[in-house]
């Protein structure tokens, strides 16, 4: 038989309301002839519930019993779902992710994938089960021991059981309709895509973009699984939703499909850094180590001779998620004292923005920086960083200018037009 993947997020299954409406769509699609793995989050709130119970209880919680706690509101939801639709006369069952078993890394609570065994759930499918409800979020680690994969999970453990099970298709089902031109919140003129590739929603969503998980991106555009992303409150066909699919499927792009902006954004620079070979090294080696995520990078011309600096130094600046920013202020200062670095400064910024515009049509056009960093003039708006890819212009701004800075670029590019 056919088969679908079917993702439910915390928002679809938050009450037996709700989880009767998932099932629905679930019924619907079995009675067209597919088989179903059904993939559930926790109920909206449960995960963060759980999570506050552990550091309520032991702040320098043990990772695994941390996982074996949050996994739990997945394993209701599943249990709740499979009943939902046997009432309903679907042959379903529900699996943890041990039953199956989901075979992850050790790395408690950012767990990843090593290989889904087919046979367990192969065998129920044969014996007439039409549907799997699998416990998102979660897996089996080398020890026995249940692993999580850190939040937003379940998307990425929708999209390897689609892989896994060669399915037809990946249907994330969520609170929004599908993948917007920009944030319809912040502008009216925002619209919905029917298609978008891989490499497009994978910036998107690593650039602020919450719909789907950075992850779950990854691991499609790798194995070419077609992800349907659509509302779970409203009816919905075949044509619904945006089909996040291969470059291939997309007839014509525009040259920019999408503007993103991410407000949680801090830069740090230090100020009179040596310039000299292994310095960029010996600033972001530490802060790798600390676990910092750094983003953007710029690095001054070298200035000479300054009085109190010999030779050549420079300035660097960066940017960091803004929860980051005392681990990184902590990274250098341990650095500069340790003698691996020298500056005279370093100076935050915490309010700041980061505006990106993200379109495949990049690669065969001249003249998209011109136009972005010209909308941004025309409204006032400074940048102090840039950062490019093939497909993809970030900017660094004022974070009080951000939403006028989205809106703008959003005309500019005529993103309300097909």
């Amino acid at each position: 038989m056919p088969l679908l993947v079917m993702k439910f997020g915390g928002t679809s299954v938050a009450d037996l309301d709700r989880i009767r409406n998932a099932a629905q769509k679930v019924q619907r699609e079995v009675d067209r002839g597919y088989d179903v793995i059904v993939i559930v989050s926790a109920m909206s709130g449960k995960t963060n519930e759980l999570v506050g119970w552990v550091e309520q209880t032991s702040p320098l919680f043990d990772a695994r019993e941390y996982d074996a706690v949050v996994s739990s509101g997945e394993n209701v939801t599943a249990g709740l779902m499979a009943l939902t639709l046997q009432e309903m006369g679907v042959p379903a069952r529900s699996w943890q992710g041990w039953q199956v078993p989901i075979n992850t890394t050790a790395a408690h609570s950012a767990a990843r994938f090593v290989d889904i065994p087919r046979a367990n759930l192969d065998q129920k499918f044969a014996e007439g089960f039409k549907v799997a409800v699998i416990a998102g979020f979660q897996g089996l680690g080398p020890d026995g021991r249940i692993t999580t994969l850190g939040r937003g999970g379940s998307d990425t453990t929708a999209v390897a059981f689609a892989a896994a099970f060669d399915a037809e298709r990946c249907d994330i089902y969520t609170d929004v309709d599908g993948i917007y031109t920009t944030d319809p919140r912040i502008t009216s003129k925002a619209r919905k895509l029917e298609k978008i590739a891989f490499e497009e929603m994978l910036e998107l969503a690593s650039l602020g973009a919450k719909v789907l998980q950075t992850r779950s991106v990854e691991l499609a555009m790798r194995y070419k699984v077609r992800l349907r992303v659509l509302s779970s409150f409203e009816d919905t066909d075949e044509t619904s939703g945006t089909l996040v699919c291969d470059e291939d499927e997309i007839m014509e792009s525009k040259v920019v499909n999408g503007v993103a902006y991410s407000r949680d954004e801090a830069k740090i620079t230090l100020v009179t850094v040596e310039d000299r070979p292994g310095i960029s090294a010996a600033i972001f080696a530490p802060l790798a180590d600390a676990g910092v995520n750094v983003d953007m990078i710029v690095q001054n011309i070298s200035e000479k001779d300054y009085e109190d600096h010999p030779g050549s130094v420079t300035d660097m600046t960066f940017s960091v998620p803004i929860n980051q920013v005392e681990r990184a202020k902590k990274a250098m200062e341990e650095a500069k004292a340790a003698g691996h670095i020298a500056y005279d400064e370093l100076v935050v910024d915490t309010e700041v923005a980061k505006v990106s515009v993200v379109g495949i049509g990049m690669r065969s056009h001249a003249g998209v920086a011109a136009r972005m960093f010209k909308a941004l003039a025309d409204e006032n708006v400074n940048i102090k960083v840039i950062s490019t890819s093939e497909i993809k212009i970030s900017v660094l701004i004022d974070r009080k200018y951000m939403e006028l800075a989205v809106q703008a670029l959003h005309d500019a590019f005529g993103l309300e037009t097909a």
